[in-house]
């Protein structure tokens, strides 16, 4: 069973800028993740390189979904999960009226 944190956002920025930083002093990328995730005190090193290619996302340094995207259509899927029981709620209301008129 994994265990779910939460990090603020004041430790994921410096831990990702903290990477970009170190990575020439390593052999790889995983190496500086894993180094800087446990110098910083993140559980695990993937938690870390998610972030790090979050923020290439975000920068427009590699394809995928901005952060601000992501926020936006989980918004969006929201707002339609509303309006959707709103109208179940309308048709159940309006399917009782005409039955009550008939």
């Amino acid at each position: 069973m994994s265990s779910s944190h939460v990090y603020p956002a004041e430790l994921r920025a410096p831990a990702v800028r903290m990477v970009a930083e170190v990575r020439p002093n390593y052999d790889s990328e995983w190496a500086a993740i894993g180094a800087v995730a446990q110098k910083v005190g993140i559980g695990t090193a993937e938690t870390l390189r998610k972030w790090v290619r979050q923020a290439e996302v975000n920068a427009g340094a590699r394809p995928g979904v901005t952060s601000e995207e992501a926020a936006e259509i989980r918004k969006l899927r929201r707002e339609v999960a509303e309006l959707r029981r709103a109208n179940e709620i309308l048709k159940a209301g309006g399917c009782r009226t005409n039955l009550a008129a008939a």
